[in-house]
């Protein structure tokens, strides 16, 4: 039978303190204290300026540090609501552990093992009767644990158990004028990008697969972060799609610009921008102006200090991806945040 879960304890409310780890989530853009680090000639080096060289690397180690507590008071909380739960029945740990999880596991079947096996054929080198008792025994604990890790769980939802142990986050303010998809989505893609990038280019059609899918939930803000040294014409391109943006064309422009790579040229870019049907003569003046530099550094910058080390580079409701990555890289996010701005978040 299963345990009467309504004979467990009041709700378990976990508080863990993480020192300097609350803090971790940089909020760009926020004034920060500024620790002198060095002088130099007069001048002096503070903690801030090391940002765009170190922020990418620290936000890494402060994820792994994340995972780490995170499995760690995941492990601590099992742990507790198994002994309360133990303790209310009179039985062992091991014991209602064998009860609730461990004796509704089957043994797996000889045809169970065979398509394991044939999965794992090439990589095994042995024929099936060699290494079937292992294969056997592989396949029980896999779902020795699952059994468990299911039995955890639910032990953790009739617990009322509470996580706060953030994941740490980097808060980066998106631009109205260049946003895709609803304003009052509840996860923002906030996109750090180079119109001469490939993999920018590569990565278009798996982010309108994700508008699409999400459409109304989800929308995209672009951003410039081009990489001069190795991509000349990205500057210029960054400066014509903020002057289409002028006239209300810039995700026209945008697409134009990615879908057109060998087009990047002044002659390029004003040929595109023709093709709009824009003003003209309104277009070239703001192209010849340079009047957009200072605002695409500003968007440089604050992607540099977010700690994005390349093109594209995304912060998702505070998640950092980067990459041409996989449709399913993105939902995995977007799945997550959407159930946290409903207020499902759960134990881990």
């Amino acid at each position: 039978m299963r345990p009467n879960f309504s004979r467990l304890a009041v709700p378990v409310f976990v508080l863990l303190q993480v020192g300097s780890s609350a803090s971790m989530a940089q909020t760009v853009g926020q004034p920060t204290t500024r620790e002198p680090l060095a002088a130099v000639g007069g001048q002096t080096i503070y903690d801030d300026d090391l940002l765009p060289f170190v922020q990418a690397q620290v936000f890494q180690l402060r994820l792994q540090e994340y995972e780490v507590k995170s499995k760690a008071l995941e492990d601590l909380l099992n742990q507790r609501l198994l002994e309360a739960e133990a303790r209310k029945r009179g039985i062992p740990n091991p014991t209602l552990l064998e009860q609730e999880a461990d004796s509704k596991v089957a043994e797996p079947t000889e045809a169970e093992l065979q398509a394991l096996y044939i999965v794992q054929k090439e990589q095994l080198r042995r024929s099936f009767d060699e290494i079937k008792p292992q294969l056997r025994q592989l396949l029980k604990q896999a779902r020795l644990q699952e059994a468990r890790q299911d039995y955890y769980r639910r032990l953790r939802e009739q617990a009322g158990v509470s996580i706060f142990l953030q994941k740490p986050r980097v808060v980066v303010a998106h631009d109205p004028a260049r946003l895709r998809g609803n304003p009052e989505a509840p996860v923002v893609i906030v996109e750090f990008s180079d119109f001469q990038c490939p993999y920018c280019r590569s990565v278009e059609p798996t982010l309108k697969k994700v508008l699409a899918k999400y459409e109304g939930r989800v929308s995209l803000a672009y951003r410039d972060l081009p990489l001069r040294d190795i991509h000349p014409q990205a500057q210029l391109a960054a400066e014509a799609s903020r002057c289409a943006g002028e006239q209300g064309r810039f995700w026209e422009y945008h697409d134009l610009l990615l879908e057109n790579p060998n087009k990047l040229t002044r002659e390029g870019l004003v040929e595109q921008a023709r093709g709009l049907k824009v003003d003209e003569k309104q277009f070239d003046s703001c192209l010849f102006s340079g009047k957009y530099k200072a605002q695409i550094e500003q968007d440089r910058q604050l992607g540099l200090k977010a700690g994005v080390g390349g093109t594209p580079g995304f912060i998702i409701n505070g998640n950092m991806l980067s990459g041409n990555l996989p449709q399913d890289a993105f939902e995995k996010t977007i799945e997550a945040e959407l159930a946290a701005s409903k207020g499902h978040r759960t134990a881990p």
